[in-house]
């Protein structure tokens, strides 16, 4: 094993299936002479060159569209947004296009791209700038999405992606690429719609993704000084999302809290306790509660930006809650 910054794991990712595969490219705004916005991409314009590492101009619909067709004539691109939120400008040719153009085609004219990205929240960037878009995006059939919350499963998922048929949706956070983690030496891949046991525990199940994974941890540190166990269930993809590790979770801890970054309204949360309700019921002995981010457009200012997001202290509260303590 060795360590590796989270952007580290996703360049090893990108290199490696490049060098295996010539059809394979990467586009987007500066990832080539800046070395990527957050370095993902660094070097990777001196090992592969300016047709397969390439600049765009600051015109998301535009470059996305290009890739997308690409895509559709037997290349494999991988599409870098500096940010998800730049991305609802391409959101036409993700949407419209890549997810739908196998099904339009009758099977003729497949998509195999990866759109990649920091996503979510990462300090004062205001309302328009910190936004959560898996449940966007996971709405849509055709799509793939997946947020990894550490450099293991972000290399091995990403890898996952690239090899894949079908468009994926690939959501990092901004707040990550600087995050170390073990990797292995050689190749590996994490299947897609796979979820993963983060902490094994008795008395609850969290269930999360992304980088909101690290305030179950907290959570889970403290609740355990009380004596209660919490099991942290990782979705790592959220389309197609692995209902049965939740359900199986959730028959051994008969009580469930659901962590996410983004808004309440048609959630992923949601669609967790739905899935529950129908599949769990007997099971639960409480209601199952969700730690969202505030129905607001997300504050510029600190104190509320703390307010807005989940944190330990309320998964806590929610923990309790549904243990009637």
């Amino acid at each position: 094993m060795k360590t590796v910054q989270f952007r580290e794991a996703l360049r090893e990712a990108m290199s490696e299936e490049m060098r295996a595969d010539e059809n394979i490219f990467l586009l987007g705004e500066e990832v080539a002479e800046y070395n990527g916005a957050y370095k993902v991409s660094q070097g990777m314009l001196d090992e592969f060159g300016e047709k397969r590492v390439i600049d765009t101009p600051i015109a998301e619909l535009g470059f996305t569209g290009i890739a997308v067709g690409a895509a559709m004539n037997g290349l494999r691109p991988i599409v870098e947004f500096m940010t998800w939120n730049f991305a609802i400008l391409a959101a036409d040719q993700i949407i419209n296009e890549a997810a739908k153009i196998l099904q339009m085609s009758g099977g003729q004219i497949g998509c195999p791209i990866v759109f990649r990205g920091g996503n979510g929240t990462a300090g004062q960037l205001g309302a328009t700038h910190s936004q959560s878009f898996e449940a966007f995006y996971a709405h849509v059939p055709g799509l793939k999405v997946i947020t990894p919350s550490n450099p293991y499963d972000a290399k091995g998922l990403l890898k996952a992606a690239i090899r894949d048929n079908d468009p994926v949706v690939f959501l990092e956070s901004e707040k990550m690429y600087g995050d170390k983690g073990e990797i292995p030496e050689g190749e590996y891949i994490i299947p897609i719609g796979v979820a993963d046991v983060k902490r094994a525990g008795t008395d609850v199940t969290l269930v999360s993704f992304g980088k909101i994974i690290k305030e179950c941890h907290a959570a889970a540190d403290e609740l355990a000084k009380e004596g209660i166990s919490a099991e942290i269930i990782d979705l790592r993809t959220i389309r197609p999302i692995d209902y049965p590790a939740v359900v199986e979770s959730v028959k051994k801890t008969n009580r469930c809290v659901v962590v996410e970054e983004s808004w309440p309204l048609a959630s992923i949360a949601s669609e967790i306790a739905y899935h529950l309700q129908n599949y769990a019921f007997d099971h639960l002995d409480a209601p199952v509660k969700r730690v969202m981010q505030s129905d607001t457009p997300f504050p510029f200012s600190p104190s509320l930006m703390a307010e807005a997001l989940p944190n330990p202290a309320r998964i806590i509260a929610a923990v309790k809650s549904v243990m009637y303590k």
